[in-house]
């Protein structure tokens, strides 16, 4: 009876851990593309700027365009080190959860 309880916990452990491994590898593939959008409206702003050319975003005559763009890139960046902070958390949950985890799982086993 033991031993189907430990096995049932090792299962659950192990489908956490492929769950949180998930998770993880969204949350990467998420910052990659919010990295290449910023990457692409810094392009697009400088386009703009150069068409316009104006770059300094507090003349009177800055293009809307690239005024918006830059308000966006500022987001996705900040949405980005929102992801990298969740990232680190969940990976340091990651390599701390098995030891407790399987420490309370022996004592529950014996």
């Amino acid at each position: 009876m033991n031993a189907n309880r430990s096995e049932r916990l090792r299962r659950r452990k192990e489908f956490e851990a492929n769950q949180s491994q998930l998770r993880a590898n969204q949350i990467e593939t998420m910052i990659a593309e919010f990295d290449r959008m910023c990457i692409d409206l810094g392009l697009q702003i400088e386009a703009e700027e150069k068409r316009a050319q104006i770059d300094d975003p507090t003349h009177f005559a800055y293009p809307t365009y690239a005024k918006a763009a830059r308000e966006r890139r500022a987001k996705l960046q900040q949405s980005a080190d929102v992801l990298k902070i969740k990232l680190d958390t969940l990976r340091l949950e990651a390599n701390e959860t098995p030891d407790w985890q399987f420490a309370s799982a022996a004592i529950v086993a014996a």
